[in-house]
């Protein structure tokens, strides 16, 4: 089995009532003064801040008075309700309050766990059956195929022996919306059988009519706005493009269930939202007995943040794994070592994360994507791939290079290896794409496997 490197982290609350600090199910925090960087990376007039259980209306107003904030919204979700995790906030700070000074004052409080700020994530791409067929599909391709590229990730062969996927599996996609209704992509999109459009919150999840899942960006239930979620609508293709149709591409799974969980919008997305998002995706798997094996999170950025690391863990215990993108390195479009340098949420300790990096079509590590002989885990085709993306007749494709391109094809493949080993756990999954890895010189020492990802070999 391969495992990342573990973190210690400092608890960073205080709480002085004994039976409140006994409640807590927090095993790690932040560490307390922890600096925030004025980045621009953080909603600079907004703050986190999660109570311990039990914590009432009334005592959470006294915090809120002892930073001077005014509450903007109650982010707790059902799932946090499920698991007795307590309360989350987002609080607007007053003027003149900078966030370091925010969770300075909050800390003081003795119902606080933690309070941090409200990340600024976004995501990670370039611009730059016919598409299988012509060549231009090489990310999906194996030594045996025809046409063939090695640096592929052999999808192709485990399509020739029928490993095609299954309708019972399903993944969330925690990104931008994307067209559901698109030719390649419409077969595969989840219709919510537990909430019909009728007004009514029909499954009790606080959501009304979360027909196709939930836009958390634009809290409402279209979870398609247009072709500015081409971010989005491009990782699907990746990931459950209905393969064999006869029509543009193919994705790993041409059978599979997608679910869209949208909170980045033209601007980017949240602490806030990636924390509801990925507590939808728990959520639906503990109410509804869902088959939900795996998230894809092509999308990064902004500091640790508790709140989202427990988010992703509250997923790890309902057997979902979190398939994140490595990054693409800073402004010089040079890929990082996230061992010297985190990138979140690919940097995160969970044991249900798979970090992502890029490769080329020649092998070779993409010069943008991130690496990290600790914190990554797996290379995958992320230069130049080719997928589906939206306009009005929902049949339009094309190329875009990056982390977020190679992480959907790793999601892809947890999903392909759930549908022929049903039962399996994450963990059991995990090792079986990290295990399979065919090893590449190009991340050699870079990497956590030293190799790229094979579907083949599931």
């Amino acid at each position: 089995m391969f495992l990342r490197r573990s973190l210690v982290l400092g608890v960073s609350f205080s709480v002085s009532m004994a039976a409140l600090q006994a409640q807590s199910p927090v095993e790690s925090a932040q560490p307390e003064s922890a600096p925030v960087q004025d980045t621009g990376k953080f909603v600079r007039d907004e703050l986190l801040v999660a109570y311990a259980p039990g914590v009432n209306e009334a005592i959470r107003e006294e915090a809120r008075l002892l930073i001077g904030a005014e509450l903007i919204e109650d982010v707790t979700t059902p799932e946090m309700e499920r698991q007795n995790y307590g309360t989350i906030e987002l609080l607007k700070l007053p003027a003149g309050v900078t966030v370091t000074r925010g969770i300075a004052l909050a800390q003081r409080h003795f119902a606080v766990r933690f309070a941090e700020p409200n990340w600024i994530y976004t995501h990670g791409a370039t611009s730059n059956d016919p598409s299988y067929t012509g060549n231009l599909l090489w990310g999906m391709y194996g030594d045996a195929t025809t046409p063939a590229n090695q640096y592929g990730c052999q999808a192709g062969e485990a399509w020739a022996v029928n490993h095609t996927g299954s309708s019972t599996v399903y993944v969330g996609i925690i990104d931008e919306g994307a067209q559901w209704a698109h030719q390649d992509l419409s077969a595969n999109f989840w219709t919510n059988p537990y909430d019909p459009a009728d007004g009514i919150d029909n499954n009790g999840n606080g959501l009304i009519d979360d027909i196709r899942g939930w836009d958390f960006a634009g809290n409402n239930n279209t979870t398609y706005d247009g072709t500015s979620d081409d971010h989005g609508t491009h990782v699907a293709g990746t990931i459950g493009a209905k393969g064999g149709n006869g029509l543009g591409v193919a994705g790993v799974c041409w059978s599979i269930k997608m679910i869209s969980a949208k909170f980045l919008g033209t601007t980017g997305g949240t602490t806030a939202n990636a924390i509801k998002s990925v507590d939808y995706v728990t959520d639906l798997k503990n109410r509804h007995d869902l088959n939900i094996v795996a998230t894809n999170n092509s999308w990064g950025g902004g500091g640790y943040s508790q709140g989202l690391y427990d988010a992703i863990q509250r997923a790890n215990n309902a057997n979902i794994l979190f398939c994140a993108a490595a990054g693409n390195g800073g402004a010089d479009g040079v890929g990082d070592n996230n061992d010297s340098v985190a990138n979140y949420p690919s940097n995160y300790t969970n044991s249900n994360i798979i970090a992502v990096a890029s490769i080329t079509s020649t092998g070779g590590r993409s010069s943008f994507s991130n690496y990290g002989a600790t914190t990554v885990d797996i290379g995958a085709p992320g230069s130049s791939i080719r997928s589906t993306l939206p306009n009005s007749q929902g049949t339009k494709y094309g190329s875009y290079s990056g982390t977020s391109m190679a992480t959907p094809h790793v999601t892809g493949a947890c999903a392909l290896y759930a549908a022929s080993n049903p039962g399996a756990s994450a963990a059991q999954i995990k090792n079986a794409i990290l295990s399979s890895a065919v090893p590449t010189p190009s991340l050699n020492g870079l990497c956590v496997t030293g190799g790229r990802l094979n579907v083949s070999g599931l």
